[in-house]
């Protein structure tokens, strides 16, 4: 990786998701490992860990960038550089424009996967409406790889910065997905450095939460 360059993990869970597993400590731990320099912490409807992180001045040597995984009424987008907490089950606008009312950007994750929240033809028109920064074209997630393939399209058809993201539930999970960028320092620079941006990324499974 180029000198100045970061390593971003733009779309991850700890256990204060509910359907995540992962302690701070474990995704501590497990950034080391994979020498991740910033990650979103990004659980849904919460952001009561990101902020601890981000409190305590970031985990295992990477900076934290406070997101929030919410659930809207049209499908689910991500809120990045927040400063509080937005409710879930917002008309999709409200929650966009709370989001941009804190300074924040506005990130849309798995666009098309089938199989989550996901706003399907609803980002499209978000994306024409300009009301998205980011969309997210490679999910570690999907194994389908033409439903990130859309997504890398829906990006380009309107001009907007790609992101990448291990969605990692579980400490395996966490490394699976990422970019490298140059650095940045809030949230402008972080869409200027995304032009410049690599994505690095494999298909990864939910580890098994309990085995026999």
């Amino acid at each position: 990786m180029r000198a100045g360059w970061v390593r971003v993990d733009c779309h991850l869970h700890t256990a204060a998701s509910g359907d995540a597993v992962t302690t701070l400590d474990q995704l501590a731990e497990r950034v080391a490992r994979e020498k991740i320099d910033v990650i979103c912490i990004t659980d849904h409807n919460v952001t009561s860990a990101a902020m601890k992180a981000a409190a305590v001045g970031g985990l295992g040597g990477a900076r934290v960038i406070v997101g929030e995984e919410i659930r809207t009424r049209a499908g689910e987008v991500i809120g990045l550089f927040l400063t509080e907490r937005i409710p879930y089950v917002l008309p999709a606008a409200e929650a966009i424009g709370r989001i941009r009312d804190q300074g924040g950007l506005v990130y849309l994750p798995h666009p098309y996967d089938p199989a989550r929240g996901s706003l399907g033809a609803e980002a499209d028109r978000l994306c024409a409406a300009g009301m998205a920064d980011i969309v997210e074209v490679f999910n570690a997630k999907i194994a389908d790889q033409s439903l990130n393939a859309r997504a890398g399209e829906l990006a380009a058809r309107w001009g907007l910065s790609a992101g990448a993201g291990s969605d990692a539930h579980d400490p395996p999970g966490v490394g699976a997905a990422y970019l490298e960028m140059p650095d940045f320092d809030g949230p402008a620079s972080f869409l200027a450095s995304l032009r410049s941006a690599r994505v690095v990324g494999e298909y990864r499974a939910h580890a098994p939460r309990f085995t026999a």
